[in-house]
């Protein structure tokens, strides 16, 4: 009995970090999870053998959300 406290306890725990990475990357701010059928088909089946095209496609709907800018090292 006590193993199965543990074991909720340390699954509610897991579950609210989870939570927390969810709400930083806005994915409580979009009604679904893909932005379209098109993203989804590639998520599902594309992203083996993206094309420039798909590139293209995926900037212009903003598929991805936030753009993370690169910083090289110092």
């Amino acid at each position: 009995m006590k193993k199965l406290i543990v074991l909720g306890i340390i699954m509610a725990l897991l579950t609210m970090g989870c939570g927390h990475v969810a709400k930083e990357s806005e994915f409580y701010n979009h009604s679904s999870m893909y932005k379209n059928w098109d993203h989804m088909k590639f998520s599902m089946w594309g992203h083996k053998s993206p094309t420039a095209e798909v590139a293209q496609v995926s900037s212009g709907e903003e598929w991805w959300g936030i753009a993370v800018p690169y910083v090289p090292a110092k």
